[in-house]
């Protein structure tokens, strides 16, 4: 073992190749401690920690029946890990997926356009506390929840998104889902969060934008039913009691900072 370990440390020994190998599987085992870095990821890896310690525990003592027992589960193991990491494996595919030579294949930016036209139906829906929740698609796609809902494909405008959100609207209790400047679908569903340090004053419109941003990159926008306030959800983080302008801002830096332009205004600081 010795002699094995010092042939590897012979610098002289070493290549391109097993610099570049090295790079890879460290990268790889990065990306693996992200993905457990959620509380619930940490528990499940060290349930799994357990299992293989019983393992090779079984396998230098006589206790034959746990060795059985433990080595026939390895391969439920796997489809287990499958399941329960689904979410985080989509997530980890979907952030390699955005690497710098993959720019060229993502969707466009919304315009200013959109953007204004979204801010405007917030607001006007956050003075008549009309609950409501808009997904905007970044570089995931969000076809599934599309098809999860009422197909519309429409341009975007303030006047069919405060229609949409009406109490008295078949889509009201749904999401409105923008895809390249066009409003995709509404009454859409949206996966709830799980995340237990999510404050239990919040509802199932922003757990739901919550939920959403946990599994895309999705910008997710919610007006308070009960309180007209104005939140937007991002990676599985929220930012509330936002003014119009703020999240005019806010949307301008994440949509359009690609194409090169500033936002048109330094947005107010959080509480002012």
């Amino acid at each position: 073992m010795i002699e094995s370990l010092t042939s590897v440390l012979r610098l002289n020994r070493v290549s391109l190749w097993d610099l570049v190998d090295i790079l890879i599987v460290g990268l790889l085992i990065y990306e693996v401690l992200k993905l457990i870095r959620r509380a619930h990821a940490v528990q499940i890896s060290i349930g799994v920690g357990l299992v293989v310690g019983l393992y090779y525990a079984s396998r230098f003592t006589p206790l034959q029946t746990l060795n059985w027992l433990v080595r026939d589960m390895f391969g439920y193991i796997v489809f287990a890990a499958i399941v329960l990491f689904q979410a985080d494996i989509r997530r980890a595919l979907a952030h390699f997926g955005r690497a710098p030579f993959f720019r060229y294949l993502n969707r466009p930016e919304a315009t200013d356009e959109t953007i204004e036209e979204v801010v405007v139906a917030l607001r006007m829906l956050s003075e008549q506390r009309q609950g409501a929740i808009v997904a905007i698609e970044r570089e995931i796609g969000l076809g599934n929840y599309v098809e999860s809902g009422i197909p519309l494909d429409a341009a975007v405008s303030y006047d069919l998104l405060v229609s949409v959100f009406r109490p008295g609207s078949p889509l009201h209790d749904g999401a409105v889902v923008i895809q390249q400047d066009r409003i995709a679908a509404a009454a859409c569903f949206l996966p709830l969060t799980v995340n237990p340090s999510v404050s239990k004053n919040l509802g199932s419109r922003h757990r739901a934008a919550i939920g959403l941003s946990e599994e895309t990159d999705a910008v997710a926008l919610v007006v308070s039913e009960e309180t007209g306030l104005l939140s937007l959800v991002l990676d599985g983080q929220i930012e509330q009691d936002l003014e119009p302008d703020q999240l005019r801002y806010r949307l301008e830096a994440l949509m359009l900072r690609r194409t090169g332009r500033q936002p048109r205004e330094e947005a107010k600081p959080l509480g002012a």
